[in-house]
């Protein structure tokens, strides 16, 4: 059993005797600085926020992270609901301008026709240049779509979740769609859509190529829109910058889960965490800090920050601590005050089910 799985079946057991402690679903494997982990660590983290925020019901029969068999979101999500992330206005696609791709973690340069197919993720990792989205097409494959200027950093990202000797496929970029097996079977595509950009559309554990040329045809190369547009950070550190956006909204309007990452230098990493879900309920947590005048409560560990108060919702601020892997143990890193800096300076959708308020 892997860590993962013990984790859930973890939190099964304690479903059934209460309420979920969703703090703790949240404890994930924090980002190595490896571009080929990237990806692996977002579809752990948005199984166990599913487990949190649509309960044992919303997973049933479903392969965590849509590795395989059924998608969660088929049977969380109501058909007529899906998340849209509100137009960057004045900003050029990435038919337009494919250099500009992966370079402001704000923004994507590529969307998706909402009367074709409908958004479960959408990210954007700065340090490498690469957006994605996820999307379902019909069918219960979802399809996962990365660009990049960069030929390699297309190439050298493992397959959706999958471990480094299953998921490391090469990809040649003529448009061809090819099956692929090292254990888990699929279909990937690999294209430029303009000149100076590099594609790969991939679908785990399917066969229906059909599903992967609908998911394609959807795309949309001329529009951008905004990455971060449910939660926006102000004031950050000094020296400190954003590096990635992710999104994950397979259970939307259930469950929604937005992730920033700042990072200053080498050695300092803080990621900025806002999970919505319909079944959390208010928070019992006493406030022990206030963060620009809201109450706020800092873990016993020293390491997490979480302002208090939002309905529905916790909005965290993590900096790892010593215990990430050992290696920033001896290196200075964000404080207290760089995490209640930010977490005061962010700014929330007004109504996390309704991306018209995102804007």
């Amino acid at each position: 059993m892997t860590d993962l799985d013990q984790r859930i079946t973890s939190v099964l057991r304690e479903r059934a005797e209460g309420e979920t402690d969703t703090h703790r679903l949240l404890r994930e494997s924090r980002a190595r600085g490896r571009r080929r982990q990237l990806r692996r660590r977002s579809a752990a983290g948005t199984a166990l926020a599913l487990v949190g925020v649509v309960g044992f019901a919303g997973v049933t029969g479903a392969d965590p992270g849509g590795l395989g068999g059924r998608l969660p979101w088929n049977a969380a999500a109501p058909a007529d609901v899906a998340p849209v992330p509100p137009r960057a206005d004045g900003v050029p696609g990435a038919a337009q301008r494919p250099d500009l791709v992966g370079t402001d973690t704000r923004v994507l340069h590529v969307g998706v026709d909402t009367g074709r197919a409908r958004y479960l993720s959408w990210a954007v990792y700065g340090a490498n240049r690469v957006e994605s989205i996820r999307l379902s097409a019909g069918g219960d494959r979802a399809v996962l779509v990365e660009v990049s200027p960069s030929a390699r950093a297309v190439d050298e990202l493992l397959l959706d979740g999958l471990p480094a000797e299953q998921g490391a496929v090469p990809v040649t970029f003529d448009g061809v769609v090819r099956p692929f097996r090292n254990g888990a079977g699929g279909l990937v595509k690999g294209w430029q859509p303009v000149p100076g950009l590099y594609a790969r559309a991939s679908m785990l554990g399917g066969t229906d190529r059909g599903v992967l040329a609908r998911a394609v045809d959807a795309l949309r190369w001329g529009e951008a829109r905004r990455c971060d547009a449910p939660l926006r950070l102000g004031a950050l550190p000094p020296g400190a910058e954003v590096t990635a956006c992710s999104v994950d909204a397979p259970a939307f309007p259930n469950g929604l889960k937005v992730q920033l990452t700042v990072v200053r230098g080498s050695s300092a990493t803080m990621w900025v965490e806002l999970l919505y879900g319909a079944q959390i309920s208010a928070s019992t947590t006493e406030s022990n800090r206030t963060v620009g005048g809201r109450p706020a409560y800092l873990y016993p560990a020293g390491t997490k920050l979480e302002l208090l108060g939002i309905p529905k919702a916790h909005l965290t601020a993590d900096v790892g601590g010593p215990w990430t892997d050992g290696y920033l143990k001896d290196k200075p890193g964000f404080t207290e005050a760089d995490m209640a800096t930010v977490l005061a300076g962010t700014r929330v959708a007004k109504d996390l089910t309704d991306p018209e308020t995102w804007k």
